[in-house]
């Protein structure tokens, strides 16, 4: 027998689902990993730091930078955390509009997810299909804050505007008929809320399309059944959150146990895996979107039947309108005020937390009564996920590394914040 030799390989920092921001040292006994090394830090930018030495309402755009998949969860907790400590009650219209777009949000990451998952462990097709509806999904992020990705749309308050009540179209072009985009426009024709509604009618169909690629996939059930076991203790001790914790069997989901804005109004289900392995985190997910689906239509309805307020209309801490400032010599104090030296917190310390898409997202604000925060620390949820990936790939071979990063769904921004 010839003898196996060990090795210590550097995976990355140029893997694909940790592109250039994560190396992981390897040791090995031939091709099974004896123990895997996570270095992390190579991505830096000091968010929390720097949210310290700004006003409060200019750091609602770092968060968006975090998970930047996830940008709009993020906000919301650091949002949250600004008006628990202001004791702000914001209108029941914004906290639909929140929730809409935190499932929205959810959506977007999972479809992400799954197709850069899929990918890594080797099928390209399913990758085509999710980014076939993200791109409905990011023109809702387009059409209510003018950019696709970094929205700063929530505000301590509400959100920065209302719904618009058209979205925008497909024009002509050399490459596409008259005839093709006008079906490309069939679903643009209304308001954004009309648009919404038509991608949730469809979209439960889309996931069929996805799990009849995958989810009976010999292949697939190969890669990822039986592969990266975490039991529920061990999930528990870890600090697994999200579908990582779901994955395992506990059917742990602040948005029913610690209920935020109106999730506490609305009708949905949480589910749990039986296994603790890959497979089962991937039947979470894919689940988790047909509820998110169903949240969004249960928001879109509950829009389209009751009108108000978007904003708190408290000056000191949200803009004034335009045609107000334009009018009255107060408004505009109050406009120049908040965007130049912001509002003051009263002194104390606040924890807030949202059922992010892959965890318990968390900001701990601590206010010193000034205009910036004394102190500001996020609770990232990819970062107990993937300190454990050691435990998830020990004794697996160098493939099932690819799988298990994968279904740990990591973004390096929130992690190495």
């Amino acid at each position: 027998m010839p003898e196996i030799k060990s090795y210590t390989m550097n995976f990355g920092p140029q893997h694909p689902s940790a592109h250039g921001v994560s190396r992981l040292i390897l040791e090995l006994e031939g091709e099974v990993i004896v123990r895997a090394d996570p270095h992390i830090g190579l991505l830096h930018r000091g968010t929390e730091k720097l949210a310290e030495s700004k006003p409060y309402n200019q750091s609602i755009g770092y968060m968006d930078r975090l998970d930047y998949v996830s940008m709009m969860s993020n906000e919301h907790a650091y949002v949250l955390s600004i008006e628990k400590l202001l004791d702000l009650d914001i209108p029941i219209r914004a906290k639909y509009i929140r929730v809409m777009f935190d499932e929205i949000t959810r959506v977007l990451n999972h479809l992400m997810w799954l197709g850069a998952h899929a990918l890594d462990i080797g099928a390209m097709s399913v990758f085509l299909y999710a980014f076939r509806e993200r791109e409905d999904l990011m023109d809702c992020y387009e059409a209510v804050s003018g950019t696709r990705m970094h929205a700063t749309y929530y505000r301590p308050g509400g959100v920065a505007r209302d719904l618009p009540l058209e979205m925008p179209k497909y024009t002509e072009t050399k490459w596409k008929s008259k005839k093709e985009i006008n079906k490309l426009n069939e679903s643009r024709e209304g308001t954004l809320l009309d648009f919404i509604d038509d991608f949730t009618s469809r979209f439960p169909k889309c996931i069929d399309e996805y799990e009849t690629l995958l989810t009976d996939n010999r292949i697939w059930k190969q890669r990822t059944v039986d592969i990266g076991i975490v039991s529920q203790e061990r999930a528990l001790q870890l600090g697994f959150t999200g579908p990582m914790l779901r994955g395992s069997g506990i059917a742990w989901d602040l948005r029913k146990k610690q209920p935020y804005e109106v999730y506490k109004d609305l009708s949905f289900d949480i589910p749990i895996g039986t296994n603790g392995d890959c497979y089962d985190r991937y039947l979470v997910r894919m689940e988790e979107m047909r509820q998110s689906n169903k949240i969004i239509q249960q928001c879109v309805e509950w829009l389209k039947n009751n009108d108000g307020e978007f904003l708190s209309d408290n000056n000191k801490i949200t803009a004034p309108s335009r045609d107000e400032i334009n009018e009255d010599m107060e408004s505009l104090i109050y406009h120049f005020k908040l965007f130049t030296e912001g509002y003051c917190l009263p002194e104390g310390e606040v924890y807030s937390a949202v059922e992010h898409p892959k965890g318990e997202f968390g900001v701990t604000l601590i206010s010193d009564g000034s205009n910036k925060p004394y102190r500001v620390k996020i609770r990232a949820p990819g970062f107990p996920h993937l300190a454990a990936l050691n435990e998830m790939v020990n004794g697996h071979m160098i493939s099932d590394v690819v799988a298990v990063i994968g279904t740990q769904d990591i973004v390096f921004g929130e992690i190495d914040r």
